[in-house]
């Protein structure tokens, strides 16, 4: 019996847009020895299944469009969107975090894509552990969180045609579901909406069907993954940075962990918006044969709980 269950029929998710990411190929950084190759890591998701791709952390794809257009388009992939990483709370670093994010639009949208998956600043550093400023953000800093949010995200959707959405991500100011809720309270959904991570929003203590029901109109970009609870319980009793909890192996193979993806798809698929919904699973570091045989494997999974389609959201 799959995860879809013996007494209901396979939920049927049209209006969900399956893609993956450099992310379920252990890539984390620009460059790193630890690393595939961005030309393996396109050849093997072709070979895999997958048409569309999220393009990762800034630089490990190539940066000139049209280099960049001629590897995608070459493999018969499209793009669903850029990812990119600023700090909301930092007024004083606003032109240098504006001016990196921009030229990720830029490149986004010479692609054809129009979502940009932001993801805040980690207050742990990802190799090390070690804390680089306070895991909670002043009041002060909270009430021009969502501001800052809008701000960019106007720029964004004005001069590129992007839409920015706001990763929550472990060891960010934004991890918890209160921490979520705040954000999406004190922001404009004409500007700034979610990057729904289910992964990151259960490690956070959260609960991702709830958000759904409650922010339905929010969330403009899915990522879909699995923590272990036991790892989880880890992380809490020993403090554990996220590095450290992806090196214990926290992000699992579906359905081995949380949330239920089936549940999550069957959710979504009651919304009324088309949107990406990315396959990412944190392997950072790992050996280069490891990823591909995962990503198959939870391709043909996600298409038993009904998300297999490769029609690009209408509703950008």
């Amino acid at each position: 019996m799959t995860a879809t269950s013996e007494t209901a029929p396979p939920t049927v998710a049209g209006n969900l847009c399956l893609g993956s990411a450099p992310d379920s190929w252990g890539v984390w950084f620009p460059e790193d020895e630890h690393q595939v190759p961005c030309i393996r890591f396109l050849d093997e998701l072709v070979e895999a299944g997958y048409s569309w791709l999220e393009l990762g952390p800034p630089g490990y794809l190539p940066l000139d469009p049209q280099r960049l257009a001629d590897e995608v388009g070459s493999r018969g992939l499209q793009v669903s969107g850029g990812t990119t990483f600023g700090a909301l709370h930092r007024p004083e670093k606003w032109d240098e975090m504006l001016a990196s994010v921009s030229k990720v639009a830029e490149l986004t949208a010479a692609v054809g894509a129009h979502h940009l998956v932001f993801i805040p600043d980690m207050y742990r550093d990802e190799k090390t552990g070690e804390f680089s400023e306070p895991p909670e953000l002043t009041a002060d800093q909270w009430r021009g969180f969502g501001k800052a949010a809008d701000e960019l995200g106007k720029i964004l959707l004005e001069e590129h045609d992007v839409r920015l959405c706001l990763h929550p991500h472990a060891d960010s100011h934004v991890q918890t579901q209160p921490e979520i809720e705040r954000f999406l309270d004190s922001s404009d959904s004409r500007y700034a909406n979610l990057c729904l991570d289910t992964g990151h929003v259960a490690y956070g203590g959260g609960d991702n069907l709830d958000l759904i029901r409650r922010y339905s109109e929010r969330i403009g970009y899915v990522h879909i993954k699995q923590m272990d609870p036991e790892v989880l319980a880890q992380v809490t009793a020993e403090n554990l940075s996220f590095g450290e909890a992806v090196k214990r192996g926290v992000c699992v193979e579906p359905p081995a962990g949380v949330p239920n993806p089936a549940e999550v798809v069957r959710e979504l698929s009651t919304l009324d918006a088309e949107l990406f919904v990315v396959v990412e699973q944190d392997l950072y570091p790992c050996e280069p044969e490891v990823p591909m045989p995962i990503a198959v494997r939870t391709r043909e999974y996600l298409r038993e709980c009904g998300l297999s389609g490769t029609r690009r959201p209408q509703n950008r």
